[in-house]
C-alpha cells in the first residue's frame, strides 16, 4: 500500500504525475505556439513550406505514440519508458533552443539543429503520450474507481492549464523580449525546455512512491500478429480448406476464439475511423494557417492592449473548458427534450459540420483580409507608384502605355500601384515628364525588372523635372508591424529615431531603408539636422501591416513630415477570428470527446489501447493531408480554406452513410455476445464432428458390404 494524500484514497504519487503532465504540456504547446512564425521570420521560409514542416512535425508526434506503447508494454515498462523518452525530449528542446541563437553558426546550422530538435521532441512527446495517463491510473487500487475517475479529470485539466498558459506566455517571450536585436526565439524555446527539465525532475523525485507494474505484453502487437497470421493462413490454405465465415477465423489455429472475436469488434470501429483524418486536417491548422491569417489583421484591443497572432490559439483551450460543461449540462439535455435521438455518431457528424463552418468563416475573413494586400506582379510586368515632389502639378507619359492619363498633384498620395507591362525580364522604359501647362518635357529613362515593385520619385531640377527610381517592399511585415522609410528633400542628411529604431535619410532626395516599427502613435519623433529646426516630428499612428513613406520637407524654417501610405493597414480586426475558433471548438467537443467515448464503449476493455492507437493515427494522417495540400495545391489562401471545408462536408456525408449502417453494441453485452458466438461456433464444430463420424461409419458400412 502506497502513501495516501491527507487520509484520502488518493496516492501521494499522483501529485508528481499531475505536475509532470502540466509542465510537459506547457513545454510542448508553448514551443509549438511560436513554431510557424519561427519558420517564417527566423529561418525565412515561405508560408507553404512553414505550414508543411509544421504539420509534418505534428504528424510525427502522433505516429510515435504507437512506438512508445510498444516499448512500454513489451520491453521497459511505463516508468522507464517515461524516464528515457523524457531525456530524449529534453535533449530535443535544448537542441531546438540552441538552433534559435543567431550567433550559433549560419542558416544551414540553424535549420539542421531545428529539424534534429523537432524530431527528438516528436519521439519524446509522442513516446510518453500513451504512458503517463495509464501510469497514473496504475497507482490506484482496483476498488478505488471513483478516485481514479477524478484523477483523470484532474489530469486532463492540467493538460488544458498547461496549454492555455503556454500559448499566452511564450508568444510574449518571443515578441516582447528582444535578444540579438530581434524577436527572442531562443528564450521562447528555452523556457519550454526548462519546463521539460522540471517535468523530468519532478517525475524522478516521486520514483520511490510509484507503483510500477512490469511489462505485460502489448495487445496492439498481438492484434497485428493475429491479423497477419489470418491473412497469410488464408492465402496459403484457402484452396484446400473450407471457406470460413470471416477472414479472421483463419487465425483460430493459433489464437483464441475470444481474441479473434474481440478483434472483429475492434475492426468494426476502426472501419469508421477511415474518414476521420479530414477533421484533424482542419482542426490542427489553428497553429499554422490561422496563425498566419492573424498576422495580417488588426491586433489592437483599445489603445494599450495588443494580442500576439500566435496567442489566438489559447482560445481553443479556454473554450474547451467552457464548452464541455455547457454541452453536457445544457445543450445535449435540451436536444433530448426536443425528442431528437442524438447518437454518438450523429454528434461526431455534427462536429464535422461545425468544423467545416469554421473554415467557411475563416474563408470570409480571409477574403476581407487580402483586400489590404498588394499582389505581386506576374512575369513580364512590374508594379509602379509615383511621388510628385516637384512643387507643381506634373504630367507623366510612359512610352507605349497610358497608365497615368490624369495629372499628378504635388504631394499626392498614390491611391494604388499600377501594373507596368515590360514583356521581358528587364526593360529600359522612356518617360516624359512636364509641369502642368508647360510644353517642354524632361525625359527620364529607367530600367525596370519584372515582378518587382517601384516608386518613381519626381523632384525639381535646374532645367525641369528629374526622376529617381527606388525599390519598394510590398510584403506585409510578418510581425504585423508597420514598415517605414523616409525621403529627405533637404540638402543635408537627417537622422531620426522612431521608437527604438534609427533611420538615416541621405541628402538631396535620398531614401532611407525600410525598417519595421511597433504599431503605436508617434507624436514626437526625434529628428536631427545640422542647420534646420528638426527637434520633433508628428508621424501619428503607424498601424498594423501598413507601409509608409514619409516625405521630409522644409516649411517656415522647420522640417515637417508628409505621410504616404504605400501598403494599406490591416483593417480587419483579429476579433473576427473568434467565430471560427468558437465553431472549431464546438466541433471538437462533439467530435473528439464523443468519438473517444463511442470507441471505448464499442469494444472490449482490453482493446482500448488498440483503439487509442487508431485514434492517434487519424490525427497523424490528418496532418499529412495538410502537408500535401500546402505543398501541392498552390491555391490562394481563401480558396484553400474553402477546399478544406468542402472536403470535410463530403467526408461527413460518407461518414454519415457508414454510421447509418452501423449497429451499436451495448458494452455490458459484449461478454454475452462472445459467449453466444462461442456456443454457436462450438455447436457448428459439434455438427461437423458428428457429420465426420457419420461419414466414417457410413464408409465403413459401404466397405463391409463390398467385402
Amino acid at each position: 500500500m502506497g502513501k495516501k494524500l491527507c487520509g484520502t484514497n488518493y496516492p501521494v504519487s499522483i501529485s508528481f504525475i499531475v505536475v509532470n503532465e502540466f509542465c510537459e504540456r506547457f513545454s510542448y504547446y508553448g514551443m509549438r505556439a511560436v513554431l510557424t512564425l519561427y519558420f517564417i521570420r527566423y529561418l525565412h521560409w515561405d508560408n507553404n513550406l512553414s505550414t508543411a514542416v509544421y504539420h509534418a512535425f505534428s504528424s510525427l508526434c502522433y505516429f510515435t505514440p504507437v512506438l512508445g506503447a510498444l516499448i512500454a508494454d513489451s520491453w521497459l515498462g511505463k516508468f522507464k519508458t517515461i524516464i528515457y523518452l523524457s531525456i530524449v525530449y529534453v535533449i530535443g528542446h535544448v537542441i531546438k533552443s540552441v538552433g534559435a541563437i543567431p550567433t550559433v553558426g549560419d542558416s544551414t546550422v540553424h535549420i539542421a539543429l531545428s529539424m534534429l530538435g523537432l524530431i527528438l521532441i516528436a519521439f519524446g512527446t509522442g513516446g510518453i503520450k500513451p504512458c503517463v495517463a495509464a501510469f497514473g491510473g496504475d497507482q490506484f487500487e482496483e476498488q478505488h474507481v471513483k478516485e481514479r475517475t477524478k484523477f483523470f479529470s484532474i489530469f486532463y485539466m492540467s493538460i488544458n492549464a498547461g496549454s492555455v498558459l503556454s500559448t499566452i506566455i511564450t508568444p510574449m517571450l518571443r515578441g516582447d523580449v528582444q535578444c540579438f536585436g530581434d524577436d527572442c526565439y531562443a528564450l521562447a524555446f528555452g523556457v519550454p525546455a526548462a519546463l521539460m527539465v522540471v517535468a523530468l525532475v519532478v517525475f524522478i523525485a516521486g520514483s520511490g512512491l510509484y507503483k510500477k507494474n512490469p511489462p505485460q505484453g502489448n495487445i496492439l502487437l498481438e492484434v497485428c500478429n493475429c491479423i497477419g497470421f489470418a491473412i497469410s493462413n488464408r492465402w496459403r490454405r484457402s484452396k484446400y480448406d473450407p471457406e470460413r465465415k470471416h477472414w479472421l477465423d483463419w487465425a483460430d489455429e493459433k489464437y483464441s476464439r475470444r481474441l479473434i472475436q474481440e478483434i472483429k469488434m475492434v475492426l468494426r470501429v476502426l472501419l469508421l475511423y477511415i474518414p476521420l483524418p479530414m477533421f484533424w486536417a482542419l482542426f490542427d491548422q489553428q497553429g499554422s494557417r490561422w496563425t498566419l491569417q492573424a498576422t495580417r489583421m488588426n491586433m489592437a484591443f483599445g489603445d494599450s492592449f495588443i494580442v500576439k497572432p500566435d496567442q489566438m490559439q489559447m482560445l481553443n483551450a479556454l473554450l474547451i473548458l467552457v464548452f464541455v460543461p455547457i454541452f453536457d449540462i445544457i445543450i445535449y439535455p435540451l436536444v433530448r427534450l426536443c425528442r431528437i435521438n442524438i447518437t454518438p455518431l450523429r454528434k461526431m457528424a455534427t462536429g464535422m459540420i461545425f468544423a467545416a463552418l469554421a473554415f467557411g468563416a475563416a474563408t470570409l475573413v480571409e477574403v476581407n483580409v487580402v483586400k489590404t494586400v498588394v499582389e505581386a506582379a506576374p512575369q513580364g510586368k512590374c508594379l509602379l507608384q509615383v511621388f510628385n515632389l516637384a512643387e507643381k502639378t506634373v504630367s507623366l507619359k510612359i512610352s507605349g502605355s497610358d497608365l497615368f492619363p490624369q495629372q499628378i498633384e504635388h504631394l499626392q498620395d498614390p491611391a494604388e500601384y499600377v501594373m507596368l507591362p515590360l514583356e521581358a525580364a528587364s526593360k529600359e522604359v522612356k518617360m516624359n515628364i512636364s509641369y502642368s501647362g508647360v510644353d517642354t518635357a524632361s525625359q527620364c529613362n529607367q530600367t525596370f525588372e519584372e515582378q518587382k515593385a517601384y516608386s518613381l520619385i519626381l523632384y525639381p531640377g535646374p532645367a525641369g523635372v528629374l526622376c529617381k527610381l527606388v525599390d519598394d517592399n510590398i510584403e506585409k511585415n510578418g510581425n504585423g508591424n508597420a514598415l517605414l522609410r523616409f525621403i529627405n528633400t533637404q540638402p543635408e542628411a537627417i537622422n531620426l529615431t522612431v521608437g527604438e529604431v534609427g533611420f538615416h535619410a541621405p541628402a538631396d532626395y535620398g531614401v532611407s531603408p525600410n525598417h519595421p516599427v511597433d504599431r503605436k502613435l508617434y507624436p514626437h519623433v526625434d529628428c536631427k539636422s545640422e542647420s534646420k529646426n528638426c527637434s520633433s516630428l508628428d508621424l501619428g499612428l503607424l498601424d498594423f501591416g501598413a507601409s509608409y513613406t514619409v516625405i521630409l520637407m522644409e516649411e517656415s524654417g522647420e522640417i515637417v513630415a508628409h505621410m504616404m501610405e504605400d501598403v494599406k493597414a490591416n483593417n480587419v480586426h483579429i476579433a473576427w477570428q473568434i467565430p471560427q475558433y468558437v465553431l472549431i471548438t464546438a466541433g471538437e467537443v462533439m467530435f473528439s470527446i464523443t468519438g473517444l467515448e463511442f470507441s471505448y464503449s464499442q469494444a472490449p476493455a482490453n482493446m482500448k489501447s488498440v483503439l487509442q492507437a487508431g485514434w492517434l493515427l487519424t490525427v497523424a494522417f490528418g496532418n499529412v493531408i495538410v502537408l500535401i495540400v500546402a505543398e501541392g495545391a498552390g491555391l490562394d489562401q481563401w480558396m484553400e480554406f474553402l477546399l478544406f471545408a468542402g472536403l470535410l462536408v463530403a467526408v461527413c456525408i460518407i461518414f454519415s452513410i457508414m454510421a447509418h449502417f452501423y449497429t451499436y453494441v451495448d458494452p455490458e453485452q459484449l461478454d454475452k455476445i462472445y459467449l453466444e458466438d462461442s456456443r454457436r461456433e462450438e455447436d457448428d464444430d459439434d455438427d461437423l464432428k458428428k457429420k465426420a463420424t457419420d461419414d466414417i461409419h457410413l464408409n465403413g458400412i459401404e466397405k463391409g458390404t463390398k467385402l
